[in-house]
Formats: structure tokens, C-alpha cells, sequence
């Protein structure tokens, strides 16, 4: 008899693969003022076995968002890459929420660092357990949803 034990897991980092790695480490550092913590090319034999491409490298970047959760952007160099439908609404399809405190200052942050707003501004939550909250999804620079979040008071 197999007895089940619990797996003890805590969140590493976020990954995203992303076109242009310089290009997305100036959209974050535009948005939210943070540089990376390092930048690489990562090209050892391993990424075959953890990436299933051969002979793959990337250029790689990690940056600390506020909070203290790490974002890994990865840019493939050797494996060309195919565009996707990044619809939220498509099974797969992640996105990274980021809570803030003044949504509108933030809003404005991150189209200006080339963010593409999904509604014309943040949104009034009129239910559910973020009753009073704002929100809103933008985009970044390849189509990945970010959702910023500003809390009700309470909250």
C-alpha cells in the first residue's frame, strides 16, 4: 500500500519567453523602475533535458518584482519561435497579477512603457469577494496579460 504524502513546493519564480530579451528588461524597468538582478546567456548541455529543444541557449534575465517574486525572462537564440493566440480566454493561457496601490498612476506607468491597455481604464469590481477593488489587463510587448490590481481599502 502506496501512502500519499504531501509534496512541500513554495513558488520559485515566474518564467516567460519573451522576443526580445533587452527590450523586455527596459519594459519593466520603465513600468515599475526595477533592473535585473542578473542577465546571461545560459547554454549548458542540461537545457536540452529541461527545455526538450537540442543544443538550446537563451538569453536569460531575472529581475525581483515588489513582493519579492522572481521573473524570469527567457529569449530563445538557436529554436525560432511561432506566434500563438495569447486570448485569455484560451485554455493555457497565464497571466501575472500585480497588486499596486494607485492603479491609476501605474496604469499610466506601463502604457507609457508600451503596454497595451485591454479596456480604455482599470475597472470597478462591483461583486464578488474583491468587491471595491480596480482592475485591469494590459499587455506587454509579446501579448502576455498582466493584470494590475489595487485592493479595496479594507482589503
Amino acid at each position: 500500500m502506496v501512502v500519499d504524502q504531501q509534496i512541500h513546493a513554495s513558488l520559485m519564480h515566474v518564467g516567460m519567453t519573451v522576443s526580445d530579451l533587452r527590450a523586455s528588461v527596459q519594459f519593466w524597468n520603465d513600468f515599475l523602475g526595477i533592473e535585473p538582478l542578473w542577465t546571461r546567456v545560459l547554454d549548458g548541455d542540461y537545457l536540452t533535458g529541461v527545455t526538450g529543444y537540442e543544443g538550446v541557449s537563451l538569453d536569460a534575465a531575472i529581475l525581483e518584482l515588489p513582493g519579492g517574486t522572481m521573473l524570469e525572462l527567457l529569449e530563445y537564440r538557436d529554436v525560432p519561435g511561432s506566434e500563438i493566440d495569447m486570448g485569455t480566454a484560451n485554455p493555457g493561457n497565464v497571466h501575472i497579477a500585480i497588486r499596486v496601490d494607485d492603479i491609476d498612476r501605474a496604469w499610466e506607468r506601463i502604457i507609457a512603457a508600451g503596454g497595451t491597455p485591454r479596456s480604455p481604464t482599470p475597472t470597478l469590481v462591483t461583486s464578488g469577494p474583491n468587491t471595491g477593488a480596480r482592475a485591469g489587463y494590459v499587455r506587454d510587448l509579446d501579448g502576455i496579460s498582466l493584470e494590475l490590481f489595487q485592493p479595496p481599502e479594507d482589503m
